[in-house]
């Protein structure tokens, strides 16, 4: 069952992180062991506002309305009924339209079925044992999905190992590194014909409706450019004028401010394209593959390298100081096999993530439902009689 997390401990406890003292409860208000507290403020936020039962002697602020049922009614009774209307998402409805802040008479006012007391608390235990058990399985397929994620994390990697090739543990061995077989590890500039800055100019006068596409960090997710999640254009005037940046198959973006470290390839007949503040990484084909280079940099060692070059305190920023990035480099034969063997392990693993994701939500409906149709008398309950 959900426990708010409020202000404060009150009853003398000398661990009270909050350091607490008389003048605070001028402002805020006391609750008990078992109150129920309803939180008044971003009711639009379903996730993070909720209902619940507070574990300890504390204070809350006005934000919260502080719930202590008269005797006849079961407090597990009443959360269960609140955290049901509070899911459907009663409370938004009530006054004037939608708002995102409800007074305490909106919540007093609502009328509530009350079945006797027996009644209330055989579905109170009732909800609490059957919730509990889908909160479990929803907790077991989060971790099943969590493991398939790190499993993917590690793709990489593991191909690497798997064709003989040592991967180092950190970066620091990464550094000192000596490599075995076929393989080589130098530096990114070596792989590379050019490492350039996309255009780092103000965009409002150079962005219109329709044109050349225009590449911008915000695009690059997940290993690929995403330009359709918010398309930016520039003139082909402005495009022709700038050969330096425009991009070419194979060309590894790398995102130098905000997200930094992120990084994807230009694909074949991705088409005319210009960006912005990106590095362009531009491979040197007789060495490296774009995709294969991407990979390597999306990987933990890749990543992480990347950012130990990152400079400025306050907004950490890549620069050319990512040309010394160390890179294992195998045969081009062996970097394509790799490539593809990836590829096919992240959607094999993006089919399960997805069946998970349905699963849990599916578990969540049911668990809404099961709320819903018990505090309602909608469902049978063990222990009430029909």
């Amino acid at each position: 069952m959900l426990s708010l997390t409020l202000r404060g401990v009150v009853d003398n406890d000398p661990e009270n992180p909050e350091g607490l003292v008389p003048e605070d409860y001028a402002t805020y208000q006391l609750f008990e062991p078992d109150d129920l507290v309803f939180k008044l403020i971003d009711l639009e936020n379903v996730r993070t506002s909720r209902v619940g039962l507070v574990p300890k002697r504390g204070i809350m602020s006005s934000a919260y309305l502080r719930l202590r049922p008269r005797p006849g009614v079961c407090v597990r009774f009443l959360y269960w009924s609140f955290f049901d209307l509070y899911n459907r998402q009663i409370f938004n409805h009530l006054g004037s339209g939608v708002r995102s802040t409800l007074g305490a008479e909106d919540v007093l006012n609502l009328p509530l079925p009350v079945p006797p007391l027996a009644i209330q608390r055989a579905i109170a235990d009732y909800l609490d044992t059957e919730t509990a058990r889908i909160d479990a399985l929803i907790a077991k397929k989060q971790r099943l999905s969590d493991l398939v994620a790190e499993r993917e994390s590690r793709a990489f990697a593991d191909a690497l190992i798997s064709r003989g090739i040592r991967w180092p543990k950190s970066l620091d061995d990464l550094e000192r590194a000596e490599p075995e077989g076929d393989y080589r590890i130098i530096q990114l500039s070596q792989c590379l014909d050019q490492l350039t800055n996309g255009y780092v100019g103000p965009t409002r006068d150079i962005l219109v409706e329709d044109g050349v596409p225009y590449i911008q960090s915000l695009h690059i997710k997940s290993g690929v450019i995403d330009f359709e999640r918010r398309p930016f254009f520039v003139t082909p005037e402005w495009h022709a004028s700038r050969p330096r940046i425009h991009l070419r198959k194979d060309d590894v973006l790398i995102v130098q401010t905000g997200d930094i470290g992120q990084v994807a390839v230009v694909p074949q007949a991705f088409g005319e394209a210009s960006c912005h503040a990106l590095q362009i990484a531009r491979v040197r084909p007789s060495l490296v593959t774009g995709p294969y280079l991407a990979e390597y940099l999306r990987s933990s060692l890749g990543y992480q390298s990347l950012l130990s070059r990152a400079t400025g305190a306050l907004h950490p920023h890549l620069e050319g100081g990512i040309r010394n990035v160390p890179v294992i480099v195998p045969p081009l034969l062996v970097q394509e096999a790799l490539v593809d063997e990836i590829a096919v392990r992240r959607r094999q693993s993006k089919l399960v993530v997805e069946r998970l994701s349905r699963q849990i939500e599916l578990l969540r409906e049911r668990r809404q439902a099961l709320i819903t149709d018990a505090v309602t008398g909608e469902l049978e309950v063990p222990g009430v009689a029909a």
